[in-house]
Order: structure tokens, then C-alpha cells, then sequence
């Protein structure tokens, strides 16, 4: 086994020199009953034996359970309120608009993916959605030969300047896929086993789209065959003696009744019929171009009042709402859930697990869901798989977040096994 990069820390934590590749895999909207269930059905032997060989417990994402924040809390080793990325669309109080939060000017912590390029490190980042590329990679020298990062998405529109290859699929012989299939994902552990093999990268990262997920519940055939799948590139990549950390972004409940109708809390509804119209935002932090999946419906909202209006009245009153389960004022869930409190309303809404939240009836097009509503956001779906292809001393035993997967995979690779240290 080759000597690795040099050491390194940021964000407060330090990275020690690993021996031989880091790589974690983010599975997103991956419930560990997926796994069970697939396991169970002899579907994921390779994961299986993963698990009896190595480390497996269960992790706490970050909250709200979205895919940016949590995405880049793994990237950063940190919460929201080091990196500021606390939603995948937010309300900006500079320009008083709602927006994505794509672009990396909002991102305020460097990841380590630019730390460990720094000190040396070969370092390879691989997205199913672009929406993540630009802020994963924030940072990156790309074009230095020591750093690639694209997404599958685009993977065909790729340039060595911008991404580190031009046509990424043609690289990998791997048509572009669809952004709604099975395929994207597939994608993505597909380029991870090339670049393992080709580029070699020290650090990487592959974290993969909740399409299956959000379509369909633990155990069914599709996402059976779907983590079969995901299993052979799991043996794959092990067989390159890579230390490998899987983990999720968030888990995935289902948000419907028994037929199958969508459980929705309309928020702003309920704000306009009692304040009036005006007084108040409702902002959904699932936002994204992606609705297909959610219809923009998620277990965590936040709510800005006009200074007129009394949050304490209001949060008693949304106490009493069938669906919504925890209700905090802004200095409360910002310390609850180390958010950064610049980009948080006045209140922050958590429903329960089998109820979203939306803001007005009229804004929410469920006629665009082509299956019951799954989702995530809340409570209900912060626990999250963690697994290590190397036996840990204590990890099971800890507290850990899915964002301590670079730190705990640094220390497995390095040779530090005998007492996992996460914080």
C-alpha cells in the first residue's frame, strides 16, 4: 500500500495522512430498511459481507433532511451553521428574493475536498445532479490533473477545463442518463470504479439521486434490483482496498394515507386565513427543479412574520395543528439544529413522519407525482446507514452524524482502527 497525501485540517477537524484511497458514497434517500430488505432477499451479498467484516451503525443527518445541506455537511465535516448551506432553496434577506441555493457565493466553510488537493491529494468528486457539482467543487484547481468533479446529468457536456475530462460518458461508455431513472446513480458508482482504476484518485466522493426512493418502499422488487445493482459496484470498489464509508443524506417515509393521497399541511393557507394576506412567507426548503419527485412537499419548513405579528402567538397556535410536530422560533432551532440564523424565518415547522408541509394549496401541483408521495426533511428521516469496510473499535457505541464519514474513513485508512474518534 502507497504513502497517501499529506495531513490536513479545516473546519476545525484534522485529517490525518491515509494510506491508499478514501472513498464515501453518499446513497441518497437511503432509509437503512433498503438495505435490510435487499440484504434480506439476498439481493446485497457484498454489502453483507461488508457489514459482518467491517463497521455498521447508524448515523444522524443533518437537519433539515434535504440533500444539499447534508451533502455539503459531508463535504465540509461540519453543520450548517459553519457551511450556510441550510436548504435547497432559501429566502435571501440581501436581495429579499427565494433562490436556489446552488450557486457556491452562498457556501461559507471550505470543503476538504479543496484542503486535501492542497495537501497533495489526487481528489475526485462524482454527483448525480448538477445542482451539487458547483458547490462540491468549490474551491477545486481543476484542469491541474489532479482533480476531477461533473455529474451525471451532464456528464456529456463536460470540458477538461471546467470538470477535469471532456465527455465524461464517453469516458466511461456510459449513455447520459435520464435525470428521472435508476441509471443516474448507476452512473455514478460506475465513474467511481474507472476512477479507482484510472485516475486514482486519494479522496472521493460519489453521492448518488433519491429517483427510487422517492417512487418506491423498502423491499419492492425495483429498488431490490436497484441496490442489487449498487452492490456489484460496492464489491468493486472494495476490491481496489479502498477505505469506503457508505452513508445517506436522509432517510424516506412515506407522506400519504392508506389510498394513497398526499397528507399536506398548507401552512401559508393557514397564516393567510389568520393574519391576512401579506404577513407572512412560507419558504420550503425541498425546493428544487426536480418537483417530479416531491411536488416541492417536504417535512420542514420555515415561516418569516412581519414585525407587527407575535411569533410566540403563532407558534402556539401551529402547536395545536394536526400534522405539524415540532414548531421553534428561530433562536431555538438555529441552537436545536445548528442552522445558521441569517437564513432562517422567524419559525421553523417539522411535521410528522407521515405528513408534509406545503405553503398555499394553489402553489402545489400533486397532479405532476406518478406515485404516492414519499419524502423527507423532518425528524423521521434523520437517521441514516453508516458503514465502514474496516472494523472499528467503539464507532458502534458513539454518537455519530453522516457528516463525520471523510474523518472516520481518513483514520480507517490511515491505519488508525483501534478507536474511531469523531469529534
Amino acid at each position: 500500500m502507497t504513502t497517501g497525501p499529506g495531513k490536513f485540517s479545516v473546519n476545525g477537524r484534522d485529517y490525518p495522512a491515509p494510506r491508499g484511497s478514501v472513498v464515501v458514497i453518499c446513497l441518497d434517500g437511503c432509509e437503512r430498511d433498503y438495505l435490510d430488505r435487499a440484504i434480506s432477499a439476498g439481493r446485497m451479498p457484498v454489502l453483507e459481507r461488508l457489514i459482518a467484516g467491517g463497521t455498521s451503525t447508524t448515523a444522524s443527518s443533518t437537519i433539515p433532511s434535504f440533500t444539499n445541506p447534508n451533502n455539503l455537511s459531508i463535504a465540509t465535516g461540519a453543520p450548517p451553521e459553519v457551511h450556510g448551506i441550510c436548504g435547497n432553496y432559501f429566502h435571501d434577506p440581501d436581495s429579499g428574493k427565494d433562490m436556489m441555493m446552488n450557486d457556491p457565493k452562498f457556501l461559507r466553510a471550505p470543503t476538504l475536498f479543496s484542503a486535501a488537493q492542497e495537501s497533495g491529494a489526487r481528489v475526485a468528486v462524482v454527483t448525480a445532479k448538477d445542482k451539487l457539482r458547483a458547490l462540491l467543487g468549490n474551491g477545486l484547481a481543476i484542469g491541474s490533473n489532479d482533480a476531477w468533479c461533473f455529474s451525471a446529468e451532464r456528464a456529456s457536456e463536460t470540458s477538461s477545463k471546467v470538470h477535469g475530462i471532456d465527455n465524461a460518458a464517453a469516458w466511461l461508455g456510459f449513455p447520459q442518463p435520464d435525470v428521472y431513472s435508476a441509471e443516474l446513480s448507476e452512473f455514478v458508482l460506475a465513474a467511481g470504479v474507472k476512477l479507482l482504476d484510472e485516475f486514482r484518485p486519494d479522496v472521493m466522493y460519489l453521492t448518488t439521486t433519491d429517483y427510487i426512493q422517492h417512487k418506491f418502499a423498502p423491499g419492492e422488487p425495483v429498488p431490490n434490483a436497484f441496490y442489487a445493482k449498487i452492490d456489484e459496484y460496492l464489491g468493486q470498489l472494495d476490491e481496489f482496498g479502498a477505505a469506503i464509508v457508505v452513508t445517506a443524506d436522509h432517510g424516506m417515509k412515506p407522506k400519504h394515507d392508506a389510498d394513497g393521497k398526499p397528507q399536506v399541511v398548507y401552512v401559508q393557507d393557514l397564516l393567510d386565513d389568520w393574519l391576512g394576506e401579506g404577513t407572512s412567507r412560507v419558504i420550503l426548503p425541498i425546493t428544487d427543479p426536480y418537483v417530479v419527485h416531491h411536488g416541492s412537499l417536504g417535512s420542514f419548513a420555515t415561516a418569516y412574520l412581519s414585525p407587527e405579528v407575535d411569533a410566540h402567538t403563532i407558534r402556539t397556535r401551529l402547536e395545536g395543528v394536526e400534522g405539524l410536530e415540532t414548531v421553534r422560533l428561530r433562536s431555538e432551532a438555529c441552537a436545536e439544529f445548528q442552522l445558521p440564523e441569517d437564513r432562517i424565518g422567524d419559525l421553523v415547522l417539522l411535521s410528522g413522519e407521515c405528513t408534509t408541509i406545503g405553503s398555499s394549496r394553489d402553489r402545489h401541483d400533486l397532479d405532476a407525482l406518478d406515485a404516492p408521495l414519499r419524502s423527507h426533511g423532518g425528524l423521521h428521516e434523520q437517521q441514516v446507514p453508516f458503514i465502514v469496510n474496516r472494523k472499528l473499535k467503539n464507532l458502534s457505541v458513539q454518537e455519530v452524524r453522516n457528516y463525520d464519514a471523510f474523518a472516520i474513513a481518513f483514520q480507517a485508512a490511515s491505519g488508525e482502527v483501534q478507536d474511531a474518534r469523531i469529534h
